[in-house]
């Protein structure tokens, strides 16, 4: 032995920094597991905003770690999600940050057939508990469309089947929208196109259907899985045309199904549903017209049966048409007679008439007339003095009545009236000034003066002589007696 303390605790044994053992560790893991395949079920799936998608794989026992790079996560076929059984197939790495191994994925695929139903059966439950599959959303499919789109593959069987079944029935203008109808990128080209039928408008330049068959040929569960894939479900129920699904054969069930407004359980049945036989439609046609003609027939000869009763209950028009016509002419000759009557009734009263003016001699009527008017003019006279009388005596008790409180009255006991330049009353000698031009009125006439002086009893100073006095306007005298205008 040695006496060596490094000797004795490390030998021979080569020393590694943590990197080095990291990077060893590394290319022996990638060079033994540089190709595996690992069954597990898909557990906490992510994508973040890098488009890297990252998962853990389980069992019963363990767990391991993977990633699947942005640019095979769109070559994957499938949307990984929570408890899907599936095999993956990669190469087994480390990763030194962490001190931990994963598995960078490269493809896959379901686990088996039991799996795949099961996720299909939840998927299904939960787009039935969003209302996508309620009967109360199917549209009802026209009878004779004008334009059929189909979706399906342009090379395959189906779109000849299609094509030769609707030329066999009733030709129809058909409108393909080519798809994948399976692989990658087939679901989202099958949701583009309904989408894409929906967005046309009347009166563009491509017609827009009237119903959408989406199409394809029998195959596998595997295969047909396009046609479950969510966006699909989403975009055939959410069309606005009516929408056929015709995807595998009869026993071949896909979540389009439950979507669509009708399931065909092939193409060719989808084309047979789309429109109906043209022969049996011009036969119906044929068939519905000879009824009309008939039933037309019964109707106008139950009506002339009917009319023909109504006659025998009505008489012999001609007998009805004889008596009316008899009576005509009696009008008619009694029409022409009464305006000669009438002429001679008038003739007769003038003629009258003329007699009693003839028979009164004219002067007693002229002279009975003359007394008549003088009567009448007198008794107007008479009434008009008599009005004339009452209205003078009134005016002159009004006008006594006025004297009697008129301000004259009080001047004739020595008051006097003083007013203004302006001829407003002066009722006070503090509204006075000094010079100031006023007027006196007494009873007998009106005298200018000055005032000199302010205060309460300011002296006057004649300063013009006296205005001749106003004479009284002397009562209208009694009007004469009107002359009578018949005199």
């Amino acid at each position: 032995m040695t006496d060596d303390p490094q000797n004795a605790a490390g030998g021979n044994v080569p020393e590694f920094s943590v990197s080095e053992l990291s990077l060893a560790l590394k290319r022996t893991v990638e060079e033994s597991f540089a190709h595996v395949r690992v069954r597990g079920e898909i557990s906490r799936p992510s994508m973040p905003s890098s488009g890297h998608l990252y998962l853990t794989l389980k069992d019963a026992d363990s767990t391991l770690q993977a990633v699947c790079w942005r640019g095979t996560v769109s070559r994957l076929g499938i949307r990984p999600e929570e408890g899907m059984e599936v095999i993956c197939t990669g190469r087994l790495t480390t990763y030194p940050g962490r001190s931990s191994y994963q598995l960078i994925i490269e493809r896959m695929e379901l686990a088996g057939e039991g799996a795949l139903l099961k996720m299909l059966e939840d998927r299904r439950k939960r787009l039935a508990a969003e209302g996508l599959f309620d009967g109360a959303r199917k549209k009802k499919i026209p009878f004779l469309p004008s334009v059929i789109g189909v979706i399906t593959s342009p090379t395959g069987a189906v779109i000849r089947d299609i094509l030769h079944r609707l030329a066999d029935r009733f030709p129809r203008h058909v409108l393909l929208w080519p798809v994948a109808v399976q692989g990658e990128g087939a679901a989202q080209q099958v949701a583009n196109a309904i989408e894409g039928f929906n967005r046309l408008r009347p009166g563009d330049a491509v017609p827009r259907p009237d119903v959408l068959i989406v199409a394809r040929g029998g195959g596998s569960l595997e295969d047909l899985w396009a046609f479950n894939e969510e966006v699909v479900v989403r975009a055939a129920a959410a069309s606005t045309i009516p929408l056929i699904s015709a995807v595998g054969h009869e026993t071949d069930t896909t979540l389009i199904d439950f979507a669509s407004d009708l399931r065909a359980p092939t193409p060719t049945a989808a084309a047979e549903m789309a429109v109906p036989v043209r022969r049996e439609v011009l036969a119906q046609v044929m068939e519905l017209g000879a009824r009309l003609v008939g039933g037309l027939t019964r109707s106008v000869e139950v009506r002339r049966t009917h009319l023909a009763g109504l006659a025998r209950g009505l008489g012999d028009p001609q007998r009805l048409l004889e008596t009316a016509m008899q009576r005509l002419d009696d009008r008619s000759e009694r029409l022409d007679a009464a305006p000669r009557r009438w002429l001679q009734e008038k003739r007769l009263l003038l003629s009258h008439a003329a007699q009693r003016l003839s028979d009164r001699p004219l002067r007693q009527s002229v002279t009975e007339g003359r007394r008549r008017l003088a009567d009448l003019a007198a008794r107007h006279a008479r009434a008009g003095q008599q009005r004339q009388e009452r209205y003078g005596e009134r005016l002159a008790a009004l006008g006594q009545r006025l004297e009697s409180v008129s301000y004259t009255r009080v001047l004739e006991r020595g008051y006097a009236v003083i007013r203004d330049a302006s001829g407003a009353p002066v009722s006070s000698a503090a509204a006075l000034s000094q010079g100031a031009v006023l007027d006196i009125q007494f009873h007998d006439g009106h005298v200018a003066a000055e005032a000199t002086g302010e205060g309460t009893a300011p002296s006057l100073s004649p300063a013009a002589s006296a205005k001749p006095a106003k004479p009284r306007p002397a009562k209208p005298a009694a009007p004469a007696e009107q002359p009578s205008l018949f005199e």
